[in-house]
């Protein structure tokens, strides 16, 4: 290029380049929550200039509002295909300082995963070069898999309950029997392929 040679760059150019740093300059607090039918990555935009709150689930804008004038309060949103209700508190902490907390299910978040590390069981495993997160909601007996609900056959067994299920054209069963201790209660087992998969934790 000559020197003294102009480069004329079109507005809309640069907005489109840009856009996706724009989106985010609010950004304010991300949480990652684990749920029967996937993770899910909630963000949460506050500007407290603009008083704008928007929220984001997985990347998706659920709520956009502007120009707010109360710059505390409370956004709720659901979550996931189950419609799980979510809740974040803004709340001033001195000045014009803020903390953002999020409920889910009216429990703070810290209680909600307390609570479903006692709800249900998580495992991780790979079938043909497929990773697959398998839960089960022990109040139910639902069994989601890759954020789908399952299909599911009850069998009672000599020591137990087996719930049978297929993955990938893979049988796969999850055992249930007594721990024989009250307080651990019932344990329950995943079987692929009839060989044991270790649960995860999230």
């Amino acid at each position: 290029m000559a020197s003294g040679e102009e480069i004329t760059v079109c507005d809309d150019e640069i907005r489109s380049r840009y856009s996706h740093l724009e989106k985010m300059t609010d950004l304010v607090a991300v949480w990652e929550v684990a749920l029967s039918d996937g993770v899910h990555k909630i963000e949460f935009e506050h500007g407290t200039t603009s008083g704008k709150r928007v929220v984001y689930v997985d990347g998706k804008e659920e709520i956009r509002r502007e120009w707010m004038f109360k710059l505390v309060g409370k956004e709720t949103f659901t979550v996931g295909a189950t419609k799980t209700k979510a809740a974040i508190n803004i709340d001033a902490v001195s000045g014009f300082a803020y903390e953002y907390t999020l409920e889910i299910n009216g429990k703070s978040l810290k209680q909600y995963i307390e609570n479903r590390l006692k709800t249900t069981n998580t495992w991780i495993l790979n079938l043909g070069g497929t990773d697959y997160r398998i839960v089960l909601e022990k109040d139910t007996m639902d069994v989601w898999c890759n954020g789908q609900k399952m299909e599911t056959a009850g069998e009672f067994v000599e020591d137990g309950t087996e719930t049978h299920f297929t993955v990938a054209d893979h049988s796969c069963y999850i055992k249930a029997v007594s721990s024989g201790k009250r307080k651990e209660g019932i344990i329950h087992t995943l079987i692929v392929d009839n060989r044991e998969i270790p649960e995860a934790v999230e």
